[in-house]
């Protein structure tokens, strides 16, 4: 059946490697505008003060980007720790933060303050915030905003990704449209992207479209599988800066920061992202047919418009979402041995299964899945260096969810 799936959509997979050749030429001519040179793969100890090779880095990521300036630093443990450093470098005590696209991903609610107390969150600091909710269609709202527009902001957050939620991840054009109408009623409002899992799937970034900053991880897309950590900011070369003087200190910024003689893999990752991303989004459309075929809800569709890497799939049961993480685990190249079992993960207000015996710890642009153990249980797969591995993995999660007796396969006629 997979290999039928396979068969069926390869018209959608060429039209994703298509994709591969206009964001790799992107890449190559941000290196030659930089002037790439090994030279620039060393960097300097200490203080790292001029670090030549950072600094070239940084205006790599940010041509990519199309920002004004980047901020990439292995010194960021996270996405999260980027978008963290971001918030509060540019959020004041008394500025108000809104949410358009309804509650933030886990991680960030303690960050918020939604959660968690006397840890140093935006509330202790007297940042106030709020979130308008989705359209019942998972978009934004757009009338809610306009009179929540009526009060003063200092920065709105724009998820892009759908995180844990059943939604469609925002096309990069419907960002620009948002901020558009933001910056028409509130120059001086910030729009604030959350890049995670986008970087790289469409033609533009945020940025691109009148985003003021955005901040992801390097262990995601712009990592390729190869950046060993790390993280990055961009936008305004003004909020860059704020964001930077909260990972280092105020007069500090940007102008410090080793890179630990690790940027030839920050490049060569962002060489090879292109085409590993064209491999996730193939992936993940295998991933969506298979499970469609056999009557699952999928978000997105095979073949629909995407804007992340992350593929929902509604299971339907706890054991359901143990079987497959178990499967895809047993497929790793790392770590195949290992059982994934439900457990508190930090960050996260349920418990989570996950699989994703990677290279990179958490790498989840290698193959990955992860699912909070909660209604309507719900599997979240993202990453994939290549199709023949997401479509092994698949193979054997869909014979260990037969054998169960848990869904009914073709060729073998099995019961539910």
């Amino acid at each position: 059946m997979v290999e039928q799936v396979v068969a069926d959509q390869d018209a959608i997979a060429r039209q994703r490697t298509a994709g591969v050749a206009p964001r790799l030429q992107r890449v190559l001519s941000a290196f030659a505008a930089e002037r790439l040179g090994t030279q620039h793969f060393a960097s300097l100890t200490g203080y790292g003060h001029g670090d030549q090779g950072r600094e070239v880095v940084d205006r790599v990521f940010a041509r990519v980007l199309g920002a004004e300036a980047a901020a990439v630093r292995l010194q960021f443990v996270s996405g999260t720790h980027a978008i963290a450093a971001a918030l509060f470098g540019v959020l004041r005590p008394g500025d108000h933060l809104l949410s358009i696209t309804e509650r933030p991903y886990d991680t960030l609610e303690e960050v918020i303050g939604l959660r968690g107390t006397q840890q140093g969150s935006l509330a202790d600091f007297g940042v106030r915030y709020s979130e308008l909710p989705l359209t019942a269609s998972g978009a934004v709202d757009q009338s809610a905003l306009e009179q929540a527009l009526e009060a003063p902001l200092r920065m709105v957050l724009i998820q892009r990704s759908c995180g844990y939620s059943w939604r469609p991840s925002l096309a990069v054009a419907e960002i620009g449209r948002l901020c558009d109408l933001i910056h028409a009623r509130q120059p001086d409002c910030v729009c604030f992207v959350d890049n995670c899992y986008g970087e790289l799937v469409e033609e533009q970034e945020p940025p691109h479209v009148g985003a003021d900053l955005i901040a992801g991880s390097l262990i995601k897309n712009l990592g390729g599988t190869i950046a060993p950590t790390g993280g990055y900011v961009a936008g305004r070369a003004d909020l860059v800066e704020q964001a930077c003087c909260r990972l280092t200190a105020p007069g500090i910024g940007s102008e410090g920061g080793t890179g630990f003689d690790l940027q030839r893999l920050v490049l060569q990752g962002l060489f090879l992202a292109p085409q590993m991303v064209s491999e996730a989004l193939i992936g993940a459309d295998l991933v969506a047919g298979a499970f469609q075929r056999l009557g699952f809800a999928v978000n997105p569709g095979p073949g629909d418009h995407r804007s992340d890497l992350i593929q929902a799939v509604q299971l339907g049961s706890s054991e359901s979402l143990i079987l497959v993480c178990r499967a895809l685990q047993a497929c790793s190249p790392v770590g195949a041995y290992l059982d994934p079992v439900p457990a508190a993960m930090p960050g996260y207000e349920s418990e989570l299964v996950m699989a994703g015996g990677t290279f990179i710890d958490g790498s989840t642009s290698e193959l990955s899945a992860d699912a909070p153990l909660r209604e309507p249980f719900n599997l979240y797969l993202q990453g994939g260096t290549h199709r023949a591995h997401v479509q092994l993995a698949l193979t054997e999660a869909l014979a260990a969810l037969d054998a169960a007796g848990l869904i009914n396969l073709p060729q073998t006629g099995a019961r539910a």
